[in-house]
C-alpha cells in the first residue's frame, strides 16, 4: 500500500469516528431541500447546545471551507442537489448543511479510493479533509446522533404501522344455458309433474362484490355483496331436476331473483398461531370444510351442486350465522375444522315464514318445511335447525389429501348424522384422481328414518393445453336411499376450464343426470352451459 493510502486511511478512520451513517448523504447541497430538513430536524434539538459565536456562522461562498468543500464537490462529484444534476455552489449554508455535505464527500471519497476507480487523493487535499472535519466536529458529530435517532424512530414505525384498509374484489358471472330431456314429462321424487315442456335456453349471472377490511394485519372483516338472476329456475337442470343437487352450484348462490343481499358477513381473526377463527350472522357452511383441490369451486371447476360438495353433508348450505375454526398445527400434515351454524338465526321466534338456509333435499324430507312452518321447531341462534360439523384433514403434501368428516344437528327439530370422507391425488403432472362418499341418517321425515348415501368421483387434468387451465369428468349419486324413488339419479359432469388471461376464464360445461328424482320414469336430461367468469 502507498504511502498517500496509508495516510488517508488513517484519516478517514480518525474521521469516522465522529461521522454520521452514510445516510447522511441523503441531504441535498445547496438546496432548498436541505434548508427544509435543517429546520425541521436539527435546530429545534441543537440550538440549545451552541457554546460559541463561531458555531451560529453560516458559512459563505467566500469562506476557505466553502471552497475547499466545493473543490471535493467539482472532482469526485460526491454531491448532485438539483435535477440537472449541477452544483450551484453560490449559496450560503448552516454550519449542520455544510457537515452534512462534508460527510457526503468523505464517503464518496472512501468509496471510490477503495474501488480503485480514481487517483489517490493528494497530501494536500487530505490535509483539507483532516482540518474541515477538526472545523466541524460538533456538527458531525450532532448529525450522526439525529440520524442514527432518525433511523430508530423509522424502523419502529415501519415495524409497528399499520392503518385500517378496505380492499375491494369482485366476480361476475355470465352463462348461457340450455337443456332438455327424453320422454313426456319430468317428475319429483314423490312422483308429481314437474313440466312435460321443454326449458327454453336462457342467460343468467352472478356478480359479487367483497369488501375486505383489515384491522391489525392479520385479520379479515368481510362484507360481500351479491346479485344473481333467476336462481334454481334460469338453467335446465335447476328446472328439471330441483331437488338432488343437479342445479348449476352459481345460480343457487346467491338464492336471489335480481335483488342485491349481504352474501357474506363475517370476522377472521388469528387468536393464536395455526389457528384462525372465522364468526358472523352470515356465513356458509361449504366455505371452512369439504374443500377439494379439483371439485369444490362452480365458477373454477364442476358447476353440479351435487358435484361440488357432500350433498347430504349440508342440510344447511344457505346463510346461516355461526363460527368455524381451522387448526392447523406447526403448520403440519394435520388440520382441524369444526363449525357450528344456524338457520334463521336472525329470527327470535316468529313461525309464519319457512326457514331459509337449508338444501333442496329437506324440502323432499320434509315437505311440511314450506306447508306449515309452525311445525318447524324454535327459531334463533340456539334453535330446531342447526349444524355442527368436524373435520380432519392429512395432507402430507400438496400431492395428496384425505379428509374425515362428521355433521350432526337438527333440521326442523328433527336429529340427523353423517359421516364423510374426502380423498384427493395427483400421481403424476397434469392427472389427478378424487372422490367423496357419505352415509348418514336423517329421522322423523315423511319417508320414515331413511338413511341415504352419496358418492362421487372423477379425474381431472391440470394445465390441460396451456398453463393455467384445468378439465375434468365426475360421476356421482347425490341421494341413495331405496325409500324414495324406484331408482338412483345419477349424475354426470365434463368442463374445460380456460383462462384467456389472469381476469378472465371460459367455460363450457355439459350435465347428463339420468333417473332425475330417482324416478326410472324421467328420461335422461342433458345440459349445456357456456360460463364466462370475470375477476377483479
Amino acid at each position: 500500500m502507498s504511502v498517500d493510502h496509508q495516510v488517508f486511511f488513517q484519516l478517514q478512520s480518525k474521521i469516522m469516528q465522529g461521522v454520521v451513517s452514510s445516510a447522511g448523504a441523503i441531504f441535498l447541497f445547496g438546496s432548498t431541500a436541505l434548508a427544509q430538513v435543517q429546520t425541521e430536524v436539527f435546530l429545534s434539538d441543537t440550538l440549545s447546545q451552541v457554546t460559541s459565536v463561531s458555531q451560529l456562522s453560516d458559512v459563505q461562498p467566500s469562506d476557505w471551507a466553502f471552497q475547499a468543500l466545493q473543490s471535493l464537490v467539482e472532482r469526485y462529484g460526491c454531491i448532485v442537489g438539483y435535477p440537472d444534476q449541477s452544483f450551484r455552489g453560490d449559496r450560503p449554508l448552516t454550519r449542520y448543511e455544510f457537515a452534512a455535505g462534508l460527510n457526503a464527500c468523505l464517503d464518496r471519497v472512501n468509496d471510490l479510493i477503495a474501488s480503485g476507480t480514481v487517483n489517490l487523493a493528494t497530501q494536500e487535499e487530505l490535509a483539507t479533509l483532516q482540518r474541515l472535519q477538526e472545523e466541524f466536529a460538533a456538527e458531525l458529530a450532532t448529525l450522526r446522533e439525529r440520524v442514527d435517532s432518525l433511523e430508530a424512530g423509522t424502523a419502529k414505525l415501519e415495524a409497528n404501522q399499520f392503518s385500517t384498509t378496505t380492499r375491494l374484489t369482485g366476480q361476475t358471472i355470465f352463462a348461457v344455458n340450455g337443456g332438455g330431456f327424453d320422454g313426456d314429462q319430468i317428475v319429483d321424487p314423490a312422483g308429481n309433474v314437474i313440466t312435460g315442456d321443454e326449458p327454453n335456453i336462457t342467460a343468467l349471472y352472478r356478480v359479487a362484490l367483497d369488501f375486505n377490511t383489515s384491522f391489525t394485519g392479520a385479520d379479515l372483516l368481510k362484507l360481500r355483496i351479491d346479485v344473481g338472476s333467476n336462481g334454481a329456475n334460469d338453467n335446465a337442470a335447476g328446472v328439471l331436476e330441483p331437488n338432488f343437487g343437479s342445479v348449476l352450484d352459481y345460480s343457487v348462490k346467491p338464492p336471489s331473483d335480481g335483488d342485491f343481499n349481504i352474501g357474506r358477513l363475517y370476522y377472521n381473526f388469528q387468536p393464536v398461531e395455526d389457528l384462525s377463527v372465522s364468526i358472523g350472522p352470515n356465513i356458509r357452511t361449504t366455505d371452512y370444510v369439504d374443500r377439494n383441490s379439483y371439485a369444490n369451486l362452480s365458477f373454477r371447476d364442476f358447476s353440479t351442486l351435487a358435484l361440488v360438495n357432500n350433498f347430504i353433508l349440508f342440510p344447511i348450505n344457505g346463510p346461516s350465522s355461526g363460527v368455524a375454526i381451522d387448526w392447523n398445527p406447526g403448520d403440519g400434515a394435520f388440520s382441524i375444522r369444526a363449525l357450528y351454524a344456524a338457520a334463521d338465526a336472525s329470527n327470535p321466534g316468529d313461525e309464519r315464514q319457512p326457514i331459509q338456509g337449508t338444501s333442496s333435499f329437506t324440502r323432499v324430507l320434509y315437505p311440511n318445511s314450506l306447508t306449515n312452518p309452525q311445525s318447524l321447531g324454535d327459531r334463533g341462534l340456539f334453535g330446531a335447525t342447526y349444524q355442527g360439523t368436524v373435520e380432519v384433514e392429512y395432507a402430507p403434501s400438496r400431492n395428496l389429501a384425505l379428509r374425515l368428516q362428521y355433521s350432526g344437528g337438527e333440521i326442523f327439530d328433527n336429529r340427523f348424522d353423517v359421516f364423510g370422507v374426502n380423498a384427493e391425488f395427483q400421481p403424476i403432472r397434469g392427472v389427478a384422481i378424487f372422490g367423496r362418499y357419505g352415509f348418514g341418517e336423517y329421522n322423523n321425515t315423511a319417508f320414515g328414518d331413511v338413511n341415504p348415501d352419496y358418492w362421487m368421483a372423477g379425474i381431472a387434468f391440470p394445465d390441460l393445453f396451456k398453463q393455467g387451465a384445468l378439465g375434468g369428468l365426475a360421476a356421482g349419486q347425490p341421494f341413495i336411499e331405496a325409500e324414495i324413488g324406484n331408482a338412483t339419479q345419477t349424475n354426470f359432469e365434463a368442463f374445460y376450464n380456460f383462462p384467456v388471461n389472469d381476469n378472465i376464464r371460459i367455460t363450457p360445461t355439459v350435465q347428463v343426470i339420468t333417473n332425475a328424482a330417482n324416478q326410472d320414469e324421467n328420461g335422461t336430461i342433458i345440459t349445456g352451459t357456456l360460463r364466462t367468469v370475470f375477476s377483479f
